[in-house]
């Protein structure tokens, strides 16, 4: 007898306007530098861009794990724009929580 299927893990993430603003800039960034380089942007990134662009809150863990660490690698790099860093940070903060 076979084990049935083990259910994905989900999160729900609530996001105000403007952190839902730059959490889609970031993804929509990162998946237009994969098509100049040829490369198709990874599912979890589509899969974030489609919840974020519904409205939904809900995440896989998996999303919520590589989200982190985009927007980890955004507050830290030169060219992110200073208003931009304490919202990314706040999400970040927010997805490490889930993890506690």
């Amino acid at each position: 007898m076979s084990s049935p299927p083990q259910e994905t893990e989900t999160h729900d993430v609530e996001l105000s306007r403007e952190e839902r603003w730059v959490v889609h800039d970031v993804l929509v960034t990162r998946a237009d530098d994969a098509l100049e380089d040829r490369d198709a942007p990874p599912a979890w990134m589509l899969e974030s861009l489609e919840t974020i662009e519904s409205g939904d809150e809900t995440f896989t863990a998996y999303q919520t794990s590589k989200l982190h660490d985009v927007l980890a690698a955004y507050t830290n790099a030169a060219e992110t724009p200073r208003r931009d860093v304490p919202i990314a940070h706040a999400v970040v903060d927010r997805l490490a929580d889930l993890d506690d």
